[in-house]
């Protein structure tokens, strides 16, 4: 399993690109994309494509390959393994008793973690985000109470309504949306997480994008009780304060979800009164 650039071409081991010139095949998730890697470090190693779409019909290929050599399995970027069907090989070379050797090496995770300002003592891995809007805020609210760092993936199609629902999940949580990791436009966005959906509702986002997110703080106070909720958010907009942002502020002072604090907001002026 060999570890290839997020970005720039030099972020590889020289023990990887040994590895890459001695194997016997190099399978790899895009040929295209491996080889310009390859033509870049003159490396001739035939290339095979393990993918998504082909997975299982390559298997039979790439075993055979092992009987007379050995295999590198490479992703188009990062750890191969990582969110992509790379597992499933290693896993069957397991099952087959092949011998499985990883290489360390360049992976978005740990970069945007300690880029980030958040805790790294202990952190979680989500992965890709759900895409449907329920099935991601039902996601995010089991981990409301997940005290470690979370650290996800996600497309910049998605990015403002993953913003948007970690808001109304998780309330005002820190964040850092680190963005094209290793390459000429690399980026990383601090703050709260209405801050940053701000910023990148007037930057439009663009490239690959690592998520990370506060965990809840070990010394949160308790969330506040409805009638707390109610005084402060109708103090705010009797002030005249938009409802949008009051709900807002005041879901940040309660522990409570925005989507909530908005919807008590909305039946109150509904009622008439202001």
């Amino acid at each position: 399993m060999v570890p290839t650039p997020i970005g720039n071409l030099e972020d590889i081991t020289l023990r990887a690109l040994r590895v890459l010139r001695e194997a016997s095949l190099i399978a790899a998730e895009d040929t295209r994309t491996t080889r310009v890697l390859l033509d870049h470090y003159s490396i001739a190693t035939p290339l095979t494509s393990y993918h998504e779409h082909n997975k299982l019909a390559k298997l039979d290929v790439i075993f055979a390959a092992l009987a007379t050599g050995d295999v590198a399995l490479v992703s188009d970027a990062g750890t191969p393994g990582l969110s992509d069907p790379g597992y499933e090989l290693i896993g069957e070379a397991i099952r087959r008793g092949v011998r499985v050797e990883p290489l360390p090496g360049a992976n978005a995770i740990l970069p945007a973690l300690v880029a980030s300002g958040l805790p790294t003592e202990s952190f979680v891995y989500l992965g890709f985000l759900p895409r449907r809007s329920k099935a991601l805020a039902e996601a995010l609210l089991l981990l409301a109470d997940e005290p470690r760092t979370l650290v996800a993936y996600e497309s910049p199609n998605r990015l403002l309504d993953t913003l948007a629902a970690i808001g109304d999940a998780l309330g005002e949580r820190p964040v850092c949306v680190a963005r094209e990791i290793s390459k000429k436009f690399e980026e990383f966005q601090r703050g709260g997480v209405s801050e940053v959906l701000e910023h990148f509702r007037q930057n439009t986002p663009r490239g690959e994008i690592t998520l990370v997110i506060g965990g809840k703080p070990p010394d949160a106070r308790a969330a506040w009780d409805e009638t707390q909720v109610r005084s402060v958010l109708y103090t705010r907009l009797e002030a005249g304060e938009p409802l949008a942002q009051a709900a807002r502020a005041v879901a940040g002072l309660a522990g409570w979800p925005r989507r909530d604090v908005y919807a008590l907001g909305a039946a109150y002026k509904g009622s008439g009164r202001r």
